[in-house]
């Protein structure tokens, strides 16, 4: 049975990751590492600790202690927050990789690195983007992205590090609030429809993008994790896709369960010149040849169950950077 650590454990994926992980190998074997934000509640029901992935010496002895074999190492920074720090978005995003690739070839561990649809530039090509595509990023964040895919693949080349990664699609979750990216609205929009039936969108109208629902993406890592090394030529990092859509496109879907939702624009120009350098849809055949890589939610599914989900829940708070029904700052 694997001993795992979850860098990153009370964001977006962490807080979801975390708790499938447990159910599959058991509440004690999965240690989530956070930086300063308390654990949500599915987080806080297993071992939890918190730590600087940049320090290499408290990653070393808490992965020495949990007797780890095995790294999800999700702390980052993400786009449009990555933008506004560069900085401290590079130190982060580069130096916490490099110390969990120094940790796992001390001791042997596999390494899960999360990039991202921003890997990818306008060179790309937009439709049906190719898993081996020209990679020219024009933001920090996608910067990041690559060069932590090169410097996973040369771990891996140069001292056997088993490492694996995911380019995701822009992420949709009913559980931790968005976290500074760009693709975020796809999140706001649902609490903005059950709380004001109305929601300004930082994107313009017709911006398409590459999306998936969480479930999909933590079941992705997962069995990425566990596919048979031999069969992975890619590994860093596979494009996956679930469905691709543009703002009219999931306001039409979420409308078919909250009638009266309404949608204008606010556009935030930083993330609108993000938005435009990404592609409108990743190819995911490496993923589907090489580890039977299939999604589970298209929009409609996705959107039912948001949905359902968040109707469950308090939605009182409006959780990030769009602007609610009364034009005030949410």
């Amino acid at each position: 049975m694997p001993r795992i650590l979850v860098t990153g454990a009370t964001g977006q994926i962490g807080s979801e990751l975390v708790p499938a992980l447990r159910k599959r190998y058991g509440r004690e074997a999965v240690l989530a590492l956070g930086y300063k934000t308390p654990p949500p509640e599915p987080v806080d029901a297993g071992p939890f600790k918190t730590a600087d992935v940049r320090d290499a010496s408290a990653i070393e002895r808490i992965v020495r202690n949990h007797r780890s074999d095995k790294i999800y190492h999700l702390a980052a920074i993400l786009s449009a927050a990555a933008a506004a720090d560069p900085k401290l978005a590079w130190d982060v995003n580069m130096n916490g990789l490099y110390t969990m690739l120094e940790v796992c070839r001390e001791y042997g561990c596999s390494l899960f690195f999360p990039s991202s649809i921003a890997a990818f530039g306008p060179g790309a090509p937009r439709v049906n983007t190719p898993q081996d595509a020209v990679q020219r990023p024009t933001t920090l964040y996608g910067v990041s992205k690559v060069a932590g895919e090169l410097l996973c693949d040369y771990y891996h080349g140069k001292f056997g590090v088993d490492t694996r990664g995911l380019r995701y699609p822009g992420l949709i979750s009913h559980g931790a609030p968005p976290g500074g990216g760009t693709t975020d609205y796809a999140v706001e929009i649902f609490y903005a429809a059950l709380r004001e039936k109305h929601y300004r969108c930082f994107l313009k109208a017709g911006t398409r993008l590459d999306m998936m629902y969480m479930p999909d993406a933590v079941r992705a890592a997962i069995e990425l994790m566990e596919a048979n090394p031999a069969a992975l030529k890619h590994r860093n990092a596979f494009n996956i896709t679930a469905m691709s859509f543009d703002p009219e496109e999931i306001a039409g879907e979420i409308r078919r369960h909250v009638p009266g939702f309404t949608l204008s624009y606010a556009i935030d120009p930083v993330r609108q010149v993000i938005a435009d350098s990404w592609p409108d849809k990743m190819d995911d055949t490496a993923a589907l040849q090489e580890w039977g890589w299939r999604p589970e939610y298209d929009l409609a599914a996705m959107t039912r169950d948001m949905i359902e989900q968040l109707s469950k829940k308090a939605v009182g708070a409006y959780p990030g950077g769009g602007r609610a029904d009364n034009g005030e700052p949410a």
